[in-house]
């Protein structure tokens, strides 16, 4: 299971279920890229696709909804 937890501009932003031992992080894909990104200190864990710019318009988004995406991680792993 991944559940969805925002969609911008074509990106759609999830966690998979069975990663609650790993630090914080989000994962992000658009048609056929995918990428995974440390929320803590917003780096990029993986990239498959992406060019430069999307990269900036995800970590752009990324910068603006951090503490939502924080909040979401924390409330899914708490209650499973």
């Amino acid at each position: 299971m991944s559940p969805t937890i925002f969609r911008e501009k074509g990106y759609r932003f999830f966690f998979f279920s069975n990663e609650n031992n790993e630090p914080a992080h989000i994962h992000v894909e658009k048609d056929d890229k995918y990428g995974k990104i440390w929320l803590d200190n917003i780096d990029i864990a993986k990239n498959y696709g992406f060019s430069a710019k999307e990269i900036n318009n995800i970590l752009h988004i990324i910068n603006i909804k951090k503490s939502d995406f924080i909040r979401s991680w924390n409330e899914y792993f708490t209650n499973k």
